[in-house]
């Protein structure tokens, strides 16, 4: 195509262009083997090399102190619904966890885990339909819970934590799907941060988890081995055969996230790319942001149209003039822009062009 198609779905979402191209072509020679990346054995010296690189790369970019492991494990996020309370609810007698609901993710993160314990709501921004982010203190969690829980970003929504609450002695699992790495987090605050690689990291269907060593060996006697993070932290992350194309594409878009001046220089490129769209909002009386203004998401820009037939519309045009996938989740409708590390500035510049032109011929 002459003219670049931007992607703003969310997720599997957009690839850093250069990577894409590196993955093209080394598909079929991979490290001048001859071979490609996905037939070559996970237990491979070349292999390993690779998923070495990858931990390298996480731990400078996100700054990770030592006593953090990192570990690739299998079924994305969601299936750290499961593993998170498998693995930690065992840390005290009262096998109880304590959560902050969010938003859909959130929701179903807590829905999963109290099938294996005592589970407690703390707060919910449900009756304001989940524009906003609720208060949720040290104080809100019972000294009996094993660990607090929050979303770090809601794709839906488009609300995310500007700073994450400090739990103090309670460990903090994060939900960091869809921003981990576009902003410096202070990873000795928490105790896990998982992500599904689908948004910043890579391929869906594996996830990256962050979790302090004092958390790992505490799994519930009826933890499946590939939930167990002691299982996985003893294998390297290859208690059996691993996602080696999504390792190795995640340590490509390290790799290029190192380059493009690491977490600090995308925080600043984030801010830009979302505050140029959120400016285009507030100025127009014809778009309406859907989050409260203090809880804005920069990775998931969210708005309506004056009617359902207008954000059909204009998600149909927007397609035609090279903007992909800019519909709203079913669940709320309207706009969604998704715009996460690898969507550049140009991206939101034109996603705003049209914007301004839509509303002038359609408002």
């Amino acid at each position: 195509m002459n003219e670049p198609v931007y992607n703003f779905g969310a997720g599997p979402a957009t690839l850093p262009v250069s990577v894409m191209q590196q993955i093209r072509d080394e598909f079929l020679n991979f490290n001048n083997m001859g071979v490609s990346i996905i037939e070559i054995s996970h237990r491979s010296k070349e292999f390993e090399a690779v998923l070495d690189r990858c931990d390298a790369l996480v731990r400078e970019i996100a700054n990770l102190p030592s006593n953090y492991q990192i570990l690739y494990t299998h079924g994305g996020a969601q299936m750290q619904f499961s593993g998170v309370p498998l693995n930690l609810l065992g840390l005290k007698p009262a096998h109880q966890a304590t959560y902050a609901e969010t938003g859909h993710f959130s929701r179903l993160a807590n829905v999963e885990a109290a099938r294996f314990g005592n589970i407690t709501i703390a707060c919910s921004s449900k009756d304001t339909q989940y524009d906003r982010i609720p208060a949720f203190t040290r104080d809100m969690v019972s000294d009996d819970s094993s660990y607090a829980f929050i979303t770090g970003n809601n794709t839906i929504y488009g609300t995310q934590y500007q700073t994450y609450p400090d739990m103090g002695d309670i460990p903090l699992v994060v939900d960091a799907t869809s921003d981990i790495f576009s902003r410096p987090v202070d990873f000795s605050k928490t105790g896990v941060v998982f992500a599904g690689m689908q948004k910043n990291l890579g391929p869906s269907g594996t996830a990256l988890v962050i979790v302090r060593d004092d958390l790992i060996g505490h799994a519930l006697e009826r933890t499946p081995s590939l939930l167990d993070y002691s299982v996985y932290h003893k294998a390297h992350s290859l208690p059996n055969t691993a996602n080696t194309f999504a390792i190795y594409t995640m340590c490509l878009v390290m790799e290029w996230l190192k380059n493009q001046g690491g977490v600090a220089a995308m925080a600043k490129l984030n801010e830009a790319k979302a505050q140029t769209i959120y400016t285009a909002i507030d100025e127009s009386d014809f778009y309406r942001g859907t989050a409260h203004p203090e809880h804005r998401s920069r990775m998931n820009v969210t708005f309506l149209l004056p009617t359902d037939e207008l954000n059909a519309l204009f998600v149909k045009e927007a397609l035609a003039n090279g903007l992909y996938a800019l519909k709203g989740h079913k669940i709320v409708g309207g706009v969604r822009a998704s715009i996460y590390n690898a969507m550049p500035l140009a991206g939101c510049q034109k996603l705003v062009e049209f914007m301004r032109e839509f509303a002038r011929t359609k408002g």
